[in-house]
């Protein structure tokens, strides 16, 4: 019974008219109207602790280390798992929303908050003991001491992180996007005041940098809080809390567990990467220009995020009203999108190679060691690109289970041990290693366009229908 009003749903919201011709030049206006303030939110809740590295660099040499692997540490063992967790959201709010089932958006964020803030308390106790781990991992004991005290402050920090996530991914599916750029902007303008009382004013030092990311995170959230609860644009949307969030949790967590393996194992093979150019012969030349690497890679990067994010709502919401058709033409056009970025932004690198060293170093062997280095860099940005917005459309599609098994394949069978063979075995150094990681991002690249490719489009609107009506039916359409 259940399974034919889901097939009668489907059938009636085919047989609407309009959208499914929408033309490609109506669709780049949609997806860029919606990937420009998510680019500028993306990059400006990233300024945040870019900001407090940048006031703690002032305090001296040891407390910018200490602070610089804290925040490795702590994105790669808490705000990467909870960014991870939050896009299943994606999938869920923005097929709810394109199926007008309008009400399940605020039940699932309630859900997807209560649960994010429950993983939190095991991270929170992993970064309270992170000098003792990186003890164990052999860092230099100065350091280490130094990243542990400004991670345990950090710790209010990775709570409003989860919540943060939470309502971005609330507002994004329903195409609300200008209060989350406004909202980050004003968290990252107060941030500079609140950075510097905490950390000069009031002599707290690197731990006050630590502690004004927690105070700007939460204002981001009281900020889109209020504006979730005041805006007449979420009246349908929200309707105040519910007990239906505590139902049908393992729901939730079978689709957010792969959602966060898809974004944790990309990220944290880069990372990897950084930790084995310390091995090199002349780890201090090799570490900082595979630093200066991701950190501009990462910068970058946020453009085609923001176009990943574009399309999941796009997708999730034409899945979700049943029209297919359209949600293939937009497949199409963000792949347009991202190889136009690709070329724009990797011949940008090219040009400027010889001068972006200088932004981190008056070294003159670091700096040309980083105009080679942007020649691959480059690459990585085209592909990265293209495969950042297939991943936007795999999370639309719900397909986290199958991301999160091709970037394991992707980047542990294929990228590190790449990485390691260019690297250490042909003596390539840091480039070799960096290129070994292309290596695993064309195979991501590869087995993603497939899977894109192979789709049958009027299947997985059957699937999100099932899914908004019927979470329990729902598992039996996973691909």
């Amino acid at each position: 019974m259940m399974k034919a009003n889901v097939e009668e749903a489907l059938l009636d919201a085919e047989d609407q008219p309009g959208e499914e011709d929408l033309g490609v030049r109506e669709e780049v206006k949609k997806q860029l109207w919606l990937a420009g303030p998510l680019i500028a939110g993306a990059l400006l809740q990233n300024v945040i602790q870019m900001i407090s590295v940048m006031y703690v660099g002032h305090l001296g040499e040891l407390p910018l280390a200490g602070a610089s692997m804290a925040n490795s540490f702590t994105s790669v063992t808490g705000l990467t798992v909870l960014l991870g967790m939050a896009s299943a959201l994606d999938t869920l709010c923005g097929q709810a929303y394109g199926a007008r089932q309008y009400s399940l958006l605020g039940i699932y964020k309630q859900r997807a908050m209560l649960l994010l803030t429950v993983v939190s308390v095991p991270l929170a106790i992993v970064w309270f003991y992170t000098g003792d781990i990186l003890l164990l991992f052999g860092q230099d004991t100065d350091i280490a001491a130094e990243a542990g005290a400004y991670a345990r402050w950090m710790i209010p920090a990775l709570f409003a992180y989860g919540l943060l996530q939470c309502h971005v991914r609330f507002l994004q599916t329903q195409n609300v996007v200008q209060p989350v750029m406004a909202s980050a902007g004003a968290a990252a303008a107060c941030h500079l005041v609140v950075c510097w009382l905490l950390v000069y004013a009031l002599g707290m030092g690197s731990k006050g940098a630590a502690l004004s990311n927690a105070i700007s995170y939460w204002l981001n959230v009281a900020v889109l809080a209020v504006y979730v609860r005041v805006s007449s644009v979420c009246k349908e949307t929200w309707t105040g809390f519910s007990t239906e969030a505590f139902r049908d949790v393992l729901s939730f967590f079978r689709l957010a567990i792969p959602s966060a393996l898809m974004v944790c194992l990309e990220m944290w093979s880069f990372e990897l990467v950084v930790l084995l150019s310390g091995l090199l012969p002349n780890p201090k030349l090799e570490t900082s220009v595979l630093s200066i690497s991701l950190n501009t890679s990462s910068f970058v990067w946020m453009i085609p995020f923001g176009l990943s994010c574009a399309i999941s709502t796009r997708v999730s919401n034409e899945l979700g009203a049943g029209r297919p058709q359209a949600a293939r033409l937009a497949v199409r056009v963000v792949l347009f999108l991202a190889v136009a970025e690709g070329l724009i932004v990797g011949l940008i690198l090219v040009c400027v190679r010889y001068i972006w060293g200088h932004a981190y170093s008056n070294v003159e062997e670091v700096v040309r060691y980083v105009a080679k280095m942007m020649l691959v860099i480059a690459v990585t940005i085209f592909f990265d690109g293209i495969m950042t917005v297939l991943s936007g459309v795999a999370r639309g599609c719900g397909w986290q289970k199958i991301g999160a098994c091709i970037n394991l394949g992707a980047y542990y069978i294929v990228g590190i041990p790449s990485a390691y063979i260019l690297g250490f075995v042909l003596c390539l150094g840091g480039m070799g290693l960096w290129m070994g990681i292309n290596c695993g991002l064309l195979v991501q690249l590869l087995l993603l366009m497939i899977v894109t490719m192979c789709t049958n489009w009027d299947k997985e609107a059957a699937k999100a229908k099932a899914r908004v009506f019927s979470p329990s039916l729902s598992s039996n359409f996973e691909t």
